[in-house]
């Protein structure tokens, strides 16, 4: 299940994507119009930071942008980030694979096999979304 966190990640980035090419955004002011709370966030953009995602500009005048080209940033990627992995077992991860404890034999387990096809339908739908995508059918919406 999607945390609470990557979902205020993916929030902050919609709105920071939206404002991409402005002034660098206050963290309050993305607080604000993202509807997160400013500590949380804190952390997030920290999160986000490390990876490249968002870069920070310190100073008065300082803030918050995106880091790469909100073309360049799928939902797959902020949700790695935030909450690690897409997939529900580790025998099907692409990023952090080991062995189950419990397994006998990868090759022919039942379970491993559907988690696998639910891991590639997952992945396959969240790295084809991007941030910029979001951000433009939010302005659709009025969101922006």
């Amino acid at each position: 299940m999607l945390s609470q966190k990557a979902r205020y990640a993916l929030h902050a980035l919609i709105v920071l994507a939206q404002h991409d090419g402005e002034e660098p955004m206050q963290i309050a002011d993305v607080a604000e119009e993202a509807r997160v709370p400013r500590k949380f966030l804190e952390q997030i953009l920290v999160d986000l930071k490390r990876r490249g995602i968002v870069r920070s500009q310190r100073g008065r005048a300082g803030g918050y942008f995106v880091g790469k080209n909100p073309k360049d940033i799928s939902f797959a990627d902020v949700i790695r980030t935030i909450d690690g992995p897409l997939a529900l077992a580790p025998c099907v991860s692409v990023t952090a694979y080991h062995k189950c404890e419990d397994c006998v034999d990868e090759a022919t387990c039942s379970i491993r096999k559907v988690l696998m096809a639910a891991r590639d339908a997952t992945a396959d739908v969240l790295e084809a979304r991007t941030i910029a995508q979001a951000a433009a059918n939010a302005r659709k919406a009025g969101w922006a």
